[in-house]
C-alpha cells in the first residue's frame, strides 16, 4: 500500500480523491488552508496520516507546507490538487504581490516540487482549458493586461503541465503526469458543470497508487484514465525551462537537476 499526501483535500476533487485512495487501503495525508478547514478534514478522514496546514497564495506558507510534509516522513506520490478558479472574480493580489491564480495554481506546485522529498510519482491537476494557453510567459501576473478570468486560468493550467513535462524531463526516476478531471460540479467547476464528478478523481488516484501498466508511465496528460494530448508547446524544452527559471526567481528556490525516488 503507498502513503500519498494531497493538497487541497478539505473538499472537492481533494477530499474525493482521498476518500477513494483510503478505501482502497493506502495511507493519506491531507493539505488544509487554514486551521479551521484542519479541524474539518480531521472530522471529514479521522484516519488520514497528518494534515498540513498553510495558504499556499504565499511562498512562506508554501515552503512551511513542505517543511510540515517532510516531518511526516516520505510519500510514495504527492497530488498537486490544490487550485483557484475564476468564475465572479477579479485579480486578487497575494501577499508576494502575485495574482493569486498564478501563485496557487503554479508556483505553489513548483515549489512542493522542489522542497518535497521526492517521491515516486508525483500528479498535477491541469484541465482542458489549458490548450487556450499562452506559451510565451508574457504578463503572468497580470499587472498590466486588463484581468480576463478565463484566460488567467487556461494559462495557469498551460504551465503547470509545462511544469509536469518538466519534472518528467529532468527527473526520470519519478513518474509525472498530469489529469484534467473534467468539467464537474464543485465549488469550483459550478453548478452547470456536465461531465460525471464521480469520475473525477478516479484518474488522479489511479496514476498515484495503481500498479496498472498503463499508469506507470511519465510525461503524460490523462482524461478519465485515457491519455490526451497536451497543448503541443507543452512540450517544448525551451518553454518549460523559461518557466523553471521564472518560479525559480520568484521563489529563490531552484527545482533541483536531478534526484532519485525512494
Amino acid at each position: 500500500m503507498a502513503r500519498i499526501f494531497i493538497t487541497g483535500s478539505t473538499d472537492g476533487l481533494g477530499l474525493m480523491a482521498a476518500q477513494l485512495l483510503l478505501r482502497q487501503g493506502h495511507t493519506v495525508a491531507l493539505h488544509a488552508r487554514n486551521n479551521t478547514r484542519a479541524r474539518d478534514a480531521y472530522v471529514a478522514l479521522p484516519d488520514n496520516a497528518g494534515v498540513a496546514v498553510g495558504d499556499l497564495s504565499s511562498i512562506a506558507w508554501t515552503r512551511d507546507v513542505a517543511t510540515q510534509v517532510n516531518d511526516f516522513g516520505t510519500f510514495d506520490a504527492v497530488i498537486h490538487n490544490a487550485g483557484v478558479g475564476y468564475y465572479g472574480r477579479g485579480r486578487v493580489e497575494t501577499e508576494d504581490g502575485l495574482s493569486d491564480v498564478f501563485a496557487v495554481n503554479v508556483l505553489a506546485p513548483y515549489l512542493l516540487t522542489a522542497l518535497i522529498t521526492p517521491p515516486r510519482r508525483l500528479v498535477y491537476l491541469s484541465s482542458g482549458m489549458h490548450h487556450s494557453g499562452d506559451p510565451t510567459l508574457w504578463d503572468p501576473q497580470w499587472a498590466t493586461r486588463p484581468w480576463q478570468g478565463s484566460q488567467a486560468y487556461s494559462e495557469s493550467k498551460f504551465h503547470v503541465t509545462a511544469l509536469m513535462l518538466a519534472v518528467a524531463r529532468k527527473w526520470p526516476e519519478v513518474l509525472s503526469n498530469a489529469v484534467d478531471p473534467g468539467w464537474v460540479a464543485t465549488k469550483m467547476g459550478g453548478r452547470g458543470a456536465t461531465d460525471d464528478l464521480r469520475l473525477a478523481p478516479v484518474t488522479q488516484a489511479w496514476l498515484a497508487a495503481d500498479d496498472d501498466a498503463a499508469a506507470l508511465v511519465t510525461g503524460r496528460y490523462f482524461h478519465h484514465q485515457q491519455p490526451r494530448p497536451p497543448h503541443p508547446a507543452t512540450r517544448s524544452p525551451e518553454v518549460q525551462d523559461r518557466l523553471l527559471k521564472y518560479c525559480a526567481d520568484l521563489t529563490g528556490v531552484e527545482l533541483p537537476t536531478a534526484v532519485s525516488a525512494d
